[in-house]
């Protein structure tokens, strides 16, 4: 359906009453041939959601989807993007200890000092989790 759309003048990076854009809700569902279908006709894959300010990478940090973590990754988005509570992908792929993608994150020069606005950083938001072997893994 995206090519029909597409040419029929559809807004590839329009948001939906939610405020997402098809490649975060793609992303997010874990469709990535969607993904890939939507940022070769042009879709902008850093585009934030536009109530909280959240990427689709970060999105897949919370819902585990690697593949296309490493897919938004070479789209060329800032691996750095914060949402309005001054939250990373990093924080959000420690938080939900997704080691691959920390390790892809950190690859593509993810700052791990980085504080939100509570300030946290993706190491203490990992211990707060109980979870010291990645907080360890984020503040080496």
């Amino acid at each position: 359906m995206i090519d029909p759309l597409v040419k029929a003048g559809a807004d590839i990076n329009a948001y939906d009453d939610r405020g997402f854009t098809p490649v975060i809700l793609a992303a997010y569902n874990g469709q990535a041939a969607t993904v890939d279908a939507l940022i070769a006709k042009g879709a902008n894959a850093c585009r934030p959601d536009r109530d909280q300010g959240n990427t689709a990478q970060m999105g897949v940090a919370f819902k585990g989807e690697d593949a296309i973590a490493a897919r938004l990754l070479k789209a060329g988005c800032d691996v750095n993007a914060r949402n309005t509570a001054g939250q990373t992908a990093l924080m959000m792929a420690s938080l939900f200890n997704r080691t691959h993608q920390v390790d892809m994150l950190l690859a593509a020069g993810a700052d791990r000092t980085i504080q939100d606005a509570a300030g946290r950083s993706a190491d203490s938001v990992a211990a707060d989790q109980g979870n010291a072997l990645m907080a360890t893994r984020v503040k080496r």
